[in-house]
């Protein structure tokens, strides 16, 4: 795990001084050491947080054995000891999963990308070819960003601040990236807020040569269904998780794992106690209220003895937190559980450098209540036009029931989940906000249909996933130079769950099916039937702390805050009731603040 950066132009040893500021902003991606190395036409650097082979063989950039290659690669490759194997003849210096892949690219030259498990984003320079051959894992757990300077460089990076810090780009505003951050949240996952900068795709190439590039999908979700009865795919759903999680204990410094009581976590901690004992766990624990996990963590905790550690919110303020989380946050994110989750890693980071996360459970097995309400949805029957317009029209006159004004107002289960679920303002609203640009759309690597209710579940692989959860936890995780591992997304356990038939994961009345078959036995009673419950806090609660009252004022009432050169002061002012519009505004707010200079 790391930070990784480029820039491939005519002369580039001129560019020491650029590519030192590009690994100098991100260098608590890898505090470990700092790494620079140049062709005629390409500077490579890197930061390394070091995970495998802790020697000096592992560090990069690293040149292949004939040096005609050079690879930066951020991420981890698991199980590349078995893939080593194959690759036999390479002649290693090191025992370093980055290696492996230098292997593999000598062997299948590009085509090395189908084969390649785990979570990446890498570039590898060719001197024989004068290319650069980046790619991004399937998932996006690992991000890659890039652009064309203004000399006509090609520049990456890790994260956004390392392309500005290069001083190569003037970033311009996206405003259709303001309407899609108000609408869903956070940002598009294959866009980003500026219109100069761009984000790879996720299971896709990137090919750099003579001064073009060449983009290509690798993969594509699994849109086909199995076959396999229930008893049947209960088997390999065990199997194939007991493979992920112990590919995942894979390192050479200790592995501790998130523990929150919940289903997921619990499974991710039974499952890793099979192959370590005395596993680290850690609960970001509150001492009262829903949000108490501790107890549930506990209970699982006693039952495969682990090294438990709960790590009590300290109750630090509010708009102190906020405002440490965007000191590095390069785009605004408006999901409350992104200042916790930063919290857990900033504890976390004190005696552990790799933990494992039950993350993307309720994506692969049905796990969110409004699957479920879709589905009920969706069955009763979504109303057509003519008769939606005529029950709407009642509905000013006199209550038609919630449910009914649902299936009225939207025409079928994708659109309601477009555009209701995780919605926080309509396109009316933001349009009087001053945002006049049309949302984007998003393509996705299938075509989702009403049919299927797994399609609820690829859209959210597709867009929630990378845009919100992943880039969530990879950024709070590398600021505190953690690495985070992500089981659920190993490449043969997700493949195999988004192909079962969603009836095996959820129903109106029920979720997480095969998970609770599969593993009911590993939890506890009382985690076996408690009621999901968010990683997150009450936004309506913060905004009782005066000092985060006093920054919303500062930003949002006042005329002069530098988000007004884009949204309408009155109408923002229509928006302040310290619910989660309010809290999506304050957010915006503060990253116009913190990104000024660049804009101005």
């Amino acid at each position: 795990m790391c930070g990784i950066a480029g820039i491939i132009t005519n002369n580039a040893r001129n560019y020491q001084n650029e590519i030192q500021r590009m690994t100098d902003a991100i260098a608590y991606r890898g505090p470990d050491s700092s790494h620079h190395e140049f062709y005629d036409n390409a500077a490579l650097g890197h930061r390394r947080l070091s995970i495998i082979d802790l020697s000096e063989n592992g560090k990069q950039p690293m040149f292949s054995s004939t040096k005609k290659e050079c690879i930066v690669l951020n991420g981890e490759i698991y199980g590349y000891q078995a893939i080593k194997d194959q690759y036999s003849d390479y002649p290693y210096r090191g025992s370093s999963d980055t290696e492996v892949v230098l292997a593999m690219y000598q062997k299948k030259g590009k085509n090395l990308i189908h084969d390649l498990p785990g979570m990446f984003a890498f570039a590898i320079w060719d001197e024989e070819k004068q290319e650069l051959f980046c790619a991004r894992d399937r998932f996006g757990e690992k991000p890659f960003y890039y652009t064309i300077g203004k000399n006509g460089e090609f520049i990456f990076a890790s994260e956004i601040k390392a392309i500005l810090a290069s001083g190569l780009i003037k970033p311009e505003i996206d405003k259709a990236q303001i309407a899609y951050y108000l609408k869903n949240g956070y940002i598009h996952p294959h866009k980003t807020i500026y219109k100069n900068i761009f984000n790879l795709k996720p299971a896709h190439t990137l090919v750099f040569k003579d001064g073009k590039t060449d983009i290509k999908p690798y993969w594509t979700i699994p849109a086909e269904t199995s076959k396999l009865s229930l008893d049947e795919s209960i088997e390999k759903f065990k199997h194939l998780l007991d493979n992920a999680v112990k590919k995942q204990l894979v390192a050479d410094v200790p592995v501790g794992s998130f523990l929150s009581g919940g289903l997921d976590s619990s499974t991710i901690v039974a499952v890793a106690s099979k192959y370590k004992e005395n596993i680290k766990t850690l609960v970001y624990g509150y001492e009262s209220g829903d949000l108490n996990e501790m107890p549930y963590a506990q209970a699982i905790a006693d039952k495969y003895k682990t090294d438990h550690h709960i790590l009590l919110d300290k109750k630090q303020k509010i708009s102190e937190t906020l405002q440490e989380v965007y000191s590095y946050m390069d785009e605004p994110l408006m999901d409350s559980s992104l200042l916790p989750t930063h919290l857990i890693f900033k504890e976390a980071s004190k005696d552990l450098k790799v933990i494992l996360s039950g993350d993307v459970g309720d994506e692969l097995f049905g796990g969110y209540t409004f699957y479920k309400y879709n589905i009920n949805l969706s069955q009763k029957g979504y109303y057509p036009n003519y008769l939606s317009k005529m029950l709407l029209l009642a509905g000013k006159f006199k209550d038609i029931g919630s449910e009914r004004r649902l299936r009225a107002e939207y025409s079928d289960t994708i659109d309601y989940h477009q555009n209701k679920v995780r919605n926080h303002f309509s396109v009316a609203e933001i349009r009087k906000l001053g945002i006049n640009d049309e949302i984007p759309g998003q393509d996705f690597s299938f075509k989702p249909t009403n049919e299927d209710f797994n399609d609820l579940m690829r859209i959210d692989l597709e867009k929630y996933v990378p845009a919100n959860m992943l880039l969530k936890g990879d950024r709070t995780s590398m600021y505190n130079s953690v690495e985070v591992r992500i089981p659920f997304l190993d490449i043969d356990f997700a493949e195999f769950c988004i192909q079962m038939p969603w009836q095996y994961k959820v129903n109106s009345t029920e979720d997480k099916i095969i998970l609770r078959k599969a593993y009911a036995h590993a939890w506890t009673e009382e985690i076996a039937v408690r009621k999901k419950n968010g990683f997150g806090a009450s936004v309506k609660e913060w905004f009782k702390e005066p000092e985060l009252q006093n920054l919303s004022r500062e930003l949002l009432e006042n005329k002069n805050s530098y988000i007004f050169e884009f949204l309408d002061f009155d109408e923002v002012q229509k928006k302040l009731n310290r619910h989660h519009q309010h809290w999506s505004l304050l957010i915006l707010a503060l990253w116009f603040q913190n990104n000024k200079n660049h804009l101005q």
